[in-house]
């Protein structure tokens, strides 16, 4: 199996900074995708990126693209979502998983963190 655990949220006002870290242990070997999704009040759980393990390829979801970078440092078995120019819509539960491909359905990846906190002020 593999464990996942975001860190790196909390409050800061539009216009400003948060970078989100995923750190995974077990079988880290077991899959090809890294991806971060978020999860708003009464909202459904949407894609925001992901990167494949095996080529660094990327994907970003079109309300992120030029704010948000995904990287990844196989080594160390983690993940980061640098997130720049936050706007209040970016405002969410941020959750790491991993899968077997690269998707944008939360439902194709296998393991996911617990989700922590991204709070944007206007």
């Amino acid at each position: 199996q593999v464990q996942l655990v975001e860190s790196g949220g909390g409050l800061v006002q539009a216009g400003g900074s948060l970078r989100l870290s995923c750190a995974a242990s077990g079988r880290t070997f077991s899959y090809n995708a890294m991806g971060w999704f978020r999860q708003a009040p009464g909202k459904e759980r949407e894609f925001v990126a992901a990167i494949s393990r095996i080529g660094g390829i990327t994907s970003y979801a079109d309300s992120v693209k030029g704010r948000f970078t995904i990287s990844r440092d196989n080594a160390k078995n983690t993940w980061s979502l640098q997130m720049n120019s936050l706007k209040p819509e970016d405002t969410a539960n941020y959750f790491c998983a991993a899968g077997s491909v690269v998707v944008v359905t939360p439902g194709r990846y296998a393991y996911w963190g617990q989700g922590t906190q991204v709070t944007v002020s206007s």
